[in-house]
């Protein structure tokens, strides 16, 4: 089975990685992998309410903007974040993001 393609960590770009992460799916995926550090792909799938080639396609977002690894164990493919590539790069952002992901601002009420 192939190696699936990924940036390497110097060629990742910020634009790349907001775009995956903007996705609610893309989002929720990465703050559970930030939670286990890696998964099974089957298992993610089990969990998530999406068909298999929808995230076979999320899966392939994050990969190739550089936010995951997918390492292939046989017929397997475990998933994990690359957390300290992307804060060596981009210094605290998968965290902010993380963090606004879980805790929500809640709207204020507009003075007019």
């Amino acid at each position: 089975m192939n190696v699936p393609w990924e940036p390497p960590a110097g060629e990742i770009r910020l634009v790349d990685v907001l775009d995956a992460l903007a996705d609610p799916v893309r989002l929720a995926l990465v703050a559970r992998l930030a939670s286990l550090g890696s998964e099974k792909c089957t298992d993610i799938n089990a969990d998530v309410n999406v068909h298999k080639s929808t995230m076979s396609h999320h899966y392939r977002v994050l990969r190739e903007a550089g936010v995951t690894r997918t390492v292939v164990h046989g017929r397997q493919r475990w998933v994990r974040l690359r957390h300290a590539e992307l804060d060596a790069r981009f210094p605290g952002l998968l965290d902010s993001v993380l963090s606004a992901a879980t805790h929500p601002v809640q709207p204020t009420a507009r003075h007019g």
